[in-house]
């Protein structure tokens, strides 16, 4: 047997045993696709074990983020750290081995994958990121940016339809550093995929323009290190490499869909350890494999070594790109002192707009910044004036056309994201945020600051009807943990959210109006708070009026009606409920007071994230149903937000408190 098959085998075992011990798991894809991984770690991967963050490292996506323990058995094997203990605490409590790869937990782990095809549209990402930054950086003789992104997927991640997306976009795009292992066992939970998936797999890929090869069998590691090699010789297309495997290989359940999420069991892991003459104790490896990934990973540090004598001379050379290379890798503070002063905010406008201004003077300030739709960028205001758009003709380009896809655009903003390097902004209507829903998650879950614009933020889109205006779209976000939603009432606050979302590790959604607004002299900077007074009264109030975007003005025009009665009002415009939750219970109690019980919430918007701030004398005016086709206007007077129905709504709450 030679050594390359002997750490093959090595992998599948360690994998089965950690997934029987765990009684958890999922062994089909660890046996079937460990020639894949040895060989691109082996053979392929540039990485530095002593600096798994090194920033030219080739990146490895396990899209198939089910198959996790392969993952962990080759950081294992390959020094990253993993050791035996971890392996065998494979997906229990506060282990460095969780049931699917999770980014910022484990070394050697680029994203977090699982959902299925979410690891392809990320792997997307990394790849228009590497293009990106070697058109800025790289000069003659100095390719400081130069690595290759793979990732590994099976049947399932090209089934799902983020899998088309993504993939469409790369061949588009010519991505040729991107190379795509295609796990192709033609399984899945329910079985054989003949019933469910039966193209032709090379004929799409060839329609998406991207390179294809085929490797008969996944377990030929000369054929397969040919195969790859190919792959990265193309460079003016991306490349699939179809690996024909069997699902469970060398197992009593090779070829049955048993093996796909099930331990083999105790018996079955005997018959299979006794098909590769295994013979070692459980979780341990054969000395001459240890010895032999050992030095394969030692050999590749030379490869940092290099690249940082080719950096040194390169700083020599070219010292303001270095500077702004490193600024750009490794981060700086951006200066957002003077950024009110570029705007005069002094008639009514939509924060569309409003947004659109803040973020070319951002763009400035950010030179890293990078901003694409989803075909819709004329209408959300996003692009980056005079940035020219990203193509293969011009990677320098700041702007992206990610065209109709809204799933995979999120996804491949992971990807460009966690690269490192650069921000990324993205924007589409609201309503089509529900297409992208899987990856913004996915963003607060990896607890990635990548900033989502979505505009035409309610009934107020109008005409277009109920399919383009977004209902309960807000309280599905503001429920994802680690995310913060922002829906400014005006221009200043527009900036404040755009400041916020620049300034903090977690991912936002800037929730912009279509219609005009009007403008205050009141917001600005305090929206950092998430809520704060907008307009207040002298002394105690007798109702507060609590309200985001371009409710707020509504609110204040019951504001009039009341005070005209002889009410004290305190008017609270609440752009942001997660940035006022993290505020002192001081705050807190200073802006919304508990002793005044009388309160209206008003949002154009489901109604049920109010009712914390409502209370047990509190009104809701929100939505309870879907829009209708018509003018903004008519809309807003039949739902109910206007100022006689919301003043009268404030008369019924302080009516209650005096009740008791």
């Amino acid at each position: 047997m030679s050594l390359s098959k002997k750490c093959v085998d090595t992998v599948r075992i360690l994998s089965a045993e950690a997934i029987e011990r765990a009684k958890s798991g999922h062994p089909g894809i660890c046996l079937g696709a460990a020639p894949i991984g040895y060989e691109l770690f082996a053979d392929f991967l540039n990485f530095s074990y002593n600096n798994p963050k090194w920033d030219n490292r080739d990146r490895f996506v396990l899209s198939a983020g089910h198959g996790s323990m392969l993952l962990y058995s080759l950081l294992h094997l390959f020094g990253f750290g993993l050791t035996k203990d971890d392996l065998m605490n494979f997906r229990q409590f506060g282990s460095l081995t969780p049931g699917h790869p999770e980014y910022g937990k484990t070394i050697g782990v680029e994203t977090s994958t699982g959902p299925l095809g979410q690891g392809l549209g990320n792997a997307v990402g990394f790849a228009v990121a590497e293009a990106h930054l070697a058109a800025i950086f790289n000069k003659p003789d100095y390719n400081i940016v130069d690595h290759y992104t793979y990732v590994l997927c099976g049947d399932g991640c090209l089934e799902e339809g983020i899998g088309y997306e993504a993939c469409s976009f790369a061949g588009n795009q010519k991505l040729g550093k991107l190379i795509l292992l295609y796990d192709c066992n033609k399984i899945t939970i329910e079985g054989d995929i003949k019933t469910s998936f039966s193209e032709d797999t090379a004929t799409r890929f060839l329609a998406h323009g991207w390179q294809v090869i085929r490797v008969p069998d996944a377990n030929d590691l000369t054929f397969l290190k040919a195969a790859i090699e190919r792959a990265k010789a193309e460079t003016e297309r991306p490349s699939l490499v179809i690996c024909n495997s069997k699902i469970g290989f060398g197992s009593p359940l090779e070829g049955s869909a048993d093996s796909h999420g099930a331990p083999l069991g105790a018996e079955n892991l005997a018959k299979t350890k006794e098909y590769f003459n295994w013979t070692e104790e459980p979780f341990e490896a054969p000395a001459d494999v240890k010895e032999h990934c050992r030095r394969i990973a030692e050999r590749k540090l030379v490869a940092e070594s290099e690249w940082n004598k080719l950096f040194a001379a390169y700083e020599r050379q070219y010292p303001e790109l270095a500077k702004q290379y490193k600024q750009f890798m490794h981060g700086y503070e951006p200066d957002f002192s003077d950024l009110f002063d570029c705007f005069s905010f002094d008639k009514p406008e939509a924060t569309r707009i409003s947004g659109g201004k803040v973020i070319n003077e951002i763009s400035k300030i950010v030179p890293n910044l990078m901003s694409g739709s989803a075909d819709l960028s004329p209408s959300t205001k996003t692009e980056l004036k005079g940035n020219g758009y990203f193509s293969p003709e011009n990677r320098e380009g700041r702007n992206i056309r990610f065209g109709i896809r809204e799933h995979a655009m999120a996804a491949i903003c992971n990807g460009i994201q966690l690269h490192g390097g650069l921000r990324i902004l993205c924007s589409t209507f609201f309503s089509f945020s529900d297409y992208m829903r899987g990856g913004i998650r996915m963003s607060a879950l990896m607890n990635i600051p990548v900033i989502y614009v979505m505009t035409h933020d309610s009934i107020g889109v109008g005409e277009d009807g109920p399919t383009h205006q977004p209902v309960e779209q807000l309280v599905s976000l503001r429920s994802i943990p680690n995310i913060k939603v922002f829906r400014p009432c005006d221009g200043k606050e527009t900036v404040s959210a755009f400041v916020s979302a620049f300034t903090q590790d977690s991912p936002t959604v800037l929730v912009l109006s279509r219609q005009n607004l009007n403008q205050y002299k009141t917001s600005g900077l305090k929206a950092l708070a998430g809520g704060y007074i907008l307009s207040d009264c002298k002394g105690t109030p007798d109702v507060l009026l609590i309200s985001t975007g371009s409710e707020v003005d509504v609110c204040a025009g019951a504001k009039e009606i009341l005070e005209g009665e002889g009410l004290k009002v305190r008017l609270v415009s609440m752009p942001s409920m997660e940035e006022f939750e993290k505020q002192t219970p001081e705050y807190r109690e200073y802006v919304l007071p508990k002793a005044v019980k009388a309160r209206v919430c008003v949002e154009a918007a489901s109604h049920y994230a109010w009712y914390k701030y409502a209370r047990d004398y509190g009104e809701v005016i929100a939505m309870h149903s879907f829009g209708i086709s018509a003018p903004a206007s008519v809309l807003f007077d039949y739902f109910g937000f206007t100022k006689e129905n919301i003043a009268e709504a404030a008369r019924r709450s302080v009516a209650n408190v005096k009740k008791g």
